[in-house]
């Protein structure tokens, strides 16, 4: 601290530390995704990373469990995309999320929807959607003969849109792929051939619930109220711009005011008025950052109005196509100096082959190389497991 205010480096420690990145933790996935608030998952494969760089002995097995189990849900949650959620999170918080869906479908699909029931589409879709699992392409052609002078795809859209659904297994898991295909959340979470759960991989120490956390349903006001804790806890010190750009939700100024004593008032590198838990930790803002590869799509860097405390630079954040596991960005000293890429075999190597290709956009001294490599070696054995042969290479700084 500083005059009062939180210095840019203790800002960047404390958010570092909520995101579980100055150290790996010990707590099972599921935890991990609960305190997260969820993950983005836009790209299937980018919340195993995600996890791999946070948590000690994670391996694929254990989200792949949690989302057959259906313990953990893919659905588009915040800001209308595709994030993990725990089931109980995604029961409490999905409703909060459904105006900015509907604005979502009525901006872009508002037109070619002119003249269809959409009570009827969603009284159909549902009951088809409860009943097995369906494409987008499936949905459209199911509903298609029901409203023949419409785009298909723009009635499978309003589907997606109007209903809570969630994206089944095998989309997202890690050792197979699939399409993305949609089921009436309400039957995925309640139905009677739901597996029994097994047993969570050990944690030393125990890990804490998310602040709030409890199995009570909720009413608009205290979901939203819980939201903006949860927020907090994983992302905080933050403003409330910070927050409605997590989210996509507005007039969250109301939300903490109502909040009250709840929340702790904090005065930013700026002097912005950032918002905090009362008993949030605040690490020592000298303590080191060790270099963190993350995913495509990781929220910490996306979850911001001001994204300052992570990106000294004005470069946009990368959304490369793909599965989300070859490719994304590297923290050094706990901000996003560097993107990153596997490269498999090509023509002059063997399919076995997979290099680590590290593309920093600052000057590397010795020890930043050293613990990038043994860091980047983690990764390739992780993401790249049946290569034969694994290499980090570093590009030119550009």
């Amino acid at each position: 601290m500083t005059g009062g205010s939180l210095s840019p480096r203790a800002l960047n420690r404390a958010t570092l530390h909520r995101q579980l990145l100055l150290h790996r933790t010990a707590r099972p996935a599921g935890q991990a995704v609960a305190h997260l608030a969820g993950m983005q998952a836009q790209a299937p494969l980018a919340p195993y990373v995600g996890l791999w760089t946070r948590l000690a002995g994670f391996r694929p097995a254990h989200l792949e469990n949690l989302l057959t189990e259906r313990a953990v849900v893919r659905a588009h949650v915040m800001r209308n995309t595709v994030h993990l959620n725990g089931a109980r999170d995604f029961a409490a918080f999905r409703p909060l999320f459904q105006p900015l869906i509907d604005r979502a479908l009525r901006g872009t699909f508002g037109r070619r929807l002119a003249g269809v029931d959409l009570a009827a589409v969603t009284r159909m879709a549902a009951a088809l959607l409860a009943e097995r699992p369906l494409t987008r392409v499936q949905i459209a052609a199911e509903l298609a003969p029901h409203w023949p002078d419409h785009d298909p795809g723009s009635l499978a859209y309003a589907a997606t849109h109007l209903l809570p659904l969630v994206q089944v297994p095998p989309r997202g898991l890690w050792s197979e792929t699939g399409p993305a295909t949609f089921f009436l959340a309400s039957a995925w979470l309640s139905g009677d051939d739901r597996p029994e759960p097994s047993p969570a991989p050990p944690v030393d120490p125990p890990a804490a619930a998310p602040p709030g956390d409890d199995p009570t349903p909720l009413d608009p006001a205290a979901a939203v109220d819980r939201l903006v804790l949860r927020y907090l806890a994983a992302y905080g010190p933050a403003s409330v711009a910070d927050a409605q750009a997590w989210s996509g939700l507005s007039r969250l100024r109301e939300v903490t005011e109502r909040l009250g004593a709840r929340l702790r008032p904090i005065a930013g590198p700026d002097g912005a008025r950032l918002l905090d838990l009362p008993a949030a930790p605040s690490p020592d803002p000298d303590v080191p950052a060790p270099p963190r590869f993350l995913p495509a799509y990781d929220n910490l860097l996306l979850s911001f109005a001001d994204r300052s405390r992570v990106i000294p630079h004005d470069r946009p954040v990368p959304l490369p196509p793909g599965h989300g596991a070859s490719a994304g960005t590297l923290l050094i000293d706990g901000q996003w100096q560097a993107n990153w890429k596997i490269i498999r075999g090509n023509v002059k190597s063997s399919a076995g082959q997979a290099i680590l290709r590290v593309e920093p956009f600052v000057r590397l001294g010795p020890t930043d190389r050293a613990a990038i490599e043994a860091e980047g070696a983690g990764l390739l054995a992780f993401a790249a497991a049946g290569a034969d042969v694994r290499d980090v290479q570093f590009a030119p700084v550009g």
